[in-house]
């Protein structure tokens, strides 16, 4: 019988190169399976209270809590009609405050954080680290404790109560400001910003025509970060604001759960409010993923 090389190796280990140990087995399936269990279980996490707000936002004061949780009803049109109906709808006044806000404060903080981080990554000027040392620590200081000293500085100068109030204190932002410094200094190659300079260019004209336009994916996201936060923020329009014609979605909505006490009606217009308040978010997230790219300027310049 005529027996093979590749016979011979598989009867005697040694002569095909192997030590006649077995192949690892290969560990990338269950790392896989247990990675993709983990993210299922925290979108489950994150997506079971909205699931919640849409059905209860389909109930009427007497299902709220009288039916299963998770049990659909019909009267989710009816539950908008009410809410736009109270108080001649100061619940749009609220969401357009809210817009105002976010809107405005994101735009002009996402200017400042842009303008701030160019400047951190592309200059040399003296006490240059001990204002990123500063930034650092203004990024590790809430928001909330900041929300008393500001409230008196405000009012020192008669603009509690106001818009400028909410306004003011948001503009800046540090978080904002150190990852525009972090994405400037990686998208925005120096060379480019030198050959500017040695064409006559002013330094403003670098920043608005060569350093924000590569920075644009990076300011997406700053946008982004500082809309959230603004339409999210509770504390600071709770301690400046007294009037409720000026209220933001969360102060407002927060009166009327308070209502909800004696009046067990207004919890259907506090759920359904929750509801139509996040879809601007998800419409937003939807309309400025696109804008995430790979920044293709980012490598046109050789090392």
């Amino acid at each position: 019988m005529t027996v093979t090389t590749e016979t011979r190796a598989a009867l005697v280990p040694e002569l095909s190169g192997t030590t006649g140990r077995r192949a690892p087995k290969d560990t990338r399936v269950p790392v896989a399976v247990g990675s993709t269990a983990v993210l299922l279980l925290g979108a489950l996490y994150c997506l079971l209270p909205v699931a919640w707000v849409l059905i209860a936002s389909t109930k009427d004061a007497s299902e709220l809590f009288s039916t299963f949780t998770f049990a659909p009803s019909t009267h989710l049109w009816e539950n908008i009609v009410d809410l736009t109906a109270y108080r001649d709808g100061l619940y749009w006044r609220w969401m357009a405050n809210t817009a105002l806000y976010a809107g405005v404060g994101a735009i002009i903080s996402t200017y400042i954080s842009a303008l701030s981080g160019f400047a951190l990554a592309k200059y040399v000027f003296p006490g240059k680290a001990t204002v990123f040392r500063i930034l650092l620590m203004g990024v590790l200081v809430p928001g909330v404790i900041l929300a008393i000293p500001q409230y008196l500085l405000l009012a020192q100068v008669g603009l509690t109560n106001t818009y400028w109030s909410v306004l003011l204190p948001q503009l800046i932002s540090p978080y904002g400001i150190y990852l525009a410094r972090i994405y400037a200094a990686a998208a925005v190659p120096t060379e480019i910003v030198e050959s500017a300079r040695t064409e006559g260019a002013r330094e403003l004209f670098i920043f608005h025509r060569i350093g924000l336009p590569m920075m644009g994916p990076g300011l997406v996201t700053i946008f982004l970060f500082q809309f959230v936060a603004v339409w999210n923020n509770f504390m600071l329009p709770y301690i400046m604001l007294g009037d409720d014609r000026l209220f933001p979605i969360t102060v407002g909505l927060s009166g009327l759960l308070n209502q909800g006490a004696s009046l067990p009606s207004m919890y259907t217009l506090v759920i359904t409010g929750a509801l139509l308040s996040i879809v601007p978010l998800i419409a937003l997230f939807l309309v400025l993923q696109r804008y995430w790219r790979v920044d293709l300027a980012a490598g046109a310049v050789k090392a």
